[in-house]
C-alpha cells in the first residue's frame, strides 16, 4: 500500500500499513525480558524520558520499572528523576541509597494525589532499587529524585530544619523571610487571590533573598555535608519557584505551565551537573516528556521537559510515549478528591490510540524516528487526536477534557502500546512487618 492509496483518517488503513513495524512485547511483569527490548533504542542516549498516558495505570509503572532496571544494570544510568515533589522523593532516595533518615522522613506521598506514588507497583521497584544499591559504593549508587514544585510547605520546613542544624543564627533570619508565606503554606493556591484582593503583598523579594543567601554560603555549608546542602538549596529554589508559580496561575495557564516545566528541566540539568557521569531516566506524564512543539499545547504557546531536552541534548535524549485503549485507571473526579477505580472507555475512531488498537497487537513497541522504516513515520505524521488522563478523569466529557491534537512521530521517538490496562494498586497506610524504620511508605 502506498501513501497515496492510504486514507489517513481511517484507523483500519493506517493500522494495516504500520502493523509490521509494531514489535510484539512480553508482559512487563517479566522485567528482564521486557527491558531488553529497548537496548537498540538507548545507544548514545544521555537522557531517557519515559512517559505515561495516565497517572494511575499499573502496566505503565511496571513497564517503566522494567526499562529503568535494564538501563541501570546494562547501560550505566544512575539517576531517576520523576514527576514528584523533591522532599517526598528525597525520602525515597535516602531509603534506596541507604542514607541516614531525617526526622521528617517518616511519611512520603501522603498529599493528593497519593496513589500516584503510593502504589504496590512503585513500591516493588523501590524495593528492587534498594537491594541493587546495597552492594555498590555510596558514590556509585543510583539516585532517586523528584523534580516538581508543589512542596511549598515541606520545602520551607526542610530549609529551616537544615539551617537549624548547621547555622542556627541564619535559621532565625530564614524564618523571618519565610514568615511572609506562613499564612499560605497549607493552602498556597489562596496566596495569589490574597495578593489580587490587596490582603497580601508579594513574597518574591523575601524568598529570592533567602535562596541567594543560602547559595552565597555554599562553600562553607557544602563542606560540612554536600548532600544535605544540595537538598536544602533545591528546597530553597522550590520555595522561590512555587511562590512565582502560584501567582502565575491567576494570570495565565501558559505562564504557570511553562514555569513548572522549566523548573523541572532545570532541576534535571542541575542533577546532571552535580554528577559528572550522569545518565538520567525521567518518569513523567506524556504531556511533560513528549515534544510539546508537536502538540496542540505547543501550538498554543506551551513548552515542556521533552521539548527542552530535545533542544539541549538532541539525539542524546530519547522520548518514549505510552498509550492504551481501554481498561481501568485510578483517578479522581476532581482535584483534591479521593481516588476511584474508573473505567477507561475505548478510544475515539479519529485518535492515534484507535490506530494502534486496530493493529490487534496487545503490547507493542514502535520506532517513530524513521530509522527502521521511513514510511511508518510518514504514515503516522497525519495530525490526529491523542488522549491524556492525569490525576482527574472525566469520561462523560472525555473529548473536551482529555483529547488534544498531536503529530505522534514528532512528539516521541518510540511508542509503547498496551491495548488494555488496569489501575494501580494503592498501598494500605501500614508499614509492613520486618521492613526498616526508614521504610518510606509507612504512616
Amino acid at each position: 500500500m502506498t501513501l497515496l492509496e492510504l486514507k489517513p483518517n481511517q484507523a483500519d488503513g493506517v493500522a494495516h500499513a504500520i502493523r509490521h513495524a509494531c514489535q510484539l512485547l512480553p508482559d512487563p511483569i517479566n522485567m528482564i525480558e521486557f527491558g531488553a527490548f529497548f537496548d537498540p533504542y538507548v545507544d548514545g542516549s544521555k537522557v531517557v524520558l519515559l512517559g505515561e498516558a495516565t497517572h494511575g495505570t499499573a502496566e505503565f509503572y511496571r513497564a517503566r520499572a522494567a526499562i529503568t532496571r535494564n538501563l541501570i544494570e546494562n547501560h550505566g544510568f544512575n539517576i531517576i528523576a520523576v514527576e514528584a515533589d523533591w522532599p517526598d522523593a528525597e525520602r525515597i532516595d535516602r531509603h534506596v541509597r541507604h542514607r541516614n533518615a531525617r526526622i521528617y522522613d517518616a511519611e512520603s506521598f501522603i498529599r493528593f494525589p497519593d496513589w500516584m506514588w503510593r502504589n504496590a507497583e512503585f513500591e516493588q521497584f523501590v524495593s528492587w532499587l534498594r537491594s541493587y544499591n546495597e552492594s555498590l559504593e555510596p558514590n556509585r549508587r543510583v539516585e532517586f529524585r523528584g523534580v516538581d514544585i508543589y512542596s511549598l510547605n515541606s520545602s520551607i520546613k526542610a530549609v529551616l530544619d537544615y539551617l537549624q542544624r548547621i547555622d542556627p543564627d541564619e535559621a532565625m533570619e530564614a524564618r523571618r523571610r519565610y514568615a511572609c508565606l506562613t499564612p499560605w503554606q497549607e493552602r498556597p493556591a489562596a496566596y495569589a487571590r490574597a495578593i489580587l484582593s490587596g490582603v497580601q503583598e508579594e513574597c518574591e523579594p523575601a524568598v529570592v533573598a533567602q535562596l541567594q543567601e543560602l547559595l552565597t554560603r555554599e562553600l562553607d555549608y557544602a563542606a560540612a555535608d554536600g548532600e544535605d546542602f544540595l537538598d536544602a538549596a533545591q528546597n530553597a529554589r522550590i520555595v522561590a519557584t512555587a511562590e512565582h508559580y502560584y501567582r502565575a496561575m491567576y494570570r495565565s495557564s501558559n505562564d504557570s505551565w511553562n514555569l513548572r516545566d522549566k523548573h523541572m528541566f532545570e532541576t534535571l540539568q542541575r542533577l546532571m551537573e552535580h554528577r559528572p557521569d550522569a545518565r538520567v531516566v525521567v518518569w513523567a506524564h506524556n504531556s511533560h516528556i513528549g515534544n510539546a512543539a508537536a502538540t496542540a499545547m505547543g501550538w498554543d504557546g506551551q513548552f515542556n521537559i521533552g521539548e527542552l531536552a530535545r533542544i539541549a541534548y538532541g539525539d542524546e535524549a530519547l522520548l518514549v510515549g505510552f498509550g492504551t485503549d481501554r481498561g481501568t485507571v485510578a483517578a479522581a473526579d476532581d482535584w483534591d478528591q479521593p481516588a476511584k477505580i474508573k473505567i477507561v472507555i475505548p478510544s475515539r475512531p479519529d485518535s492515534y490510540e484507535r490506530v494502534f488498537r486496530q493493529t490487534a497487537i496487545p503490547r507493542s513497541l514502535t520506532d517513530l524516528r524513521g530509522t527502521r522504516d521511513r514510511a511508518v513515520r510518514e504514515i503516522l505524521s497525519e495530525r490526529r487526536l491523542e488522549r491524556a488522563i492525569g490525576v482527574v478523569y472525566r469520561p462523560d466529557s472525555e473529548f473536551y477534557s482529555h483529547y488534544f491534537e498531536a503529530v505522534l512521530p514528532e512528539q516521541f521517538d518510540c511508542y509503547l502500546w498496551f491495548e488494555e490496562t488496569k489501575a494501580v494498586n494503592p498501598l494500605a497506610a501500614v508499614r509492613p512487618q520486618g521492613v526498616p524504620e526508614t521504610y518510606p511508605f509507612g504512616l
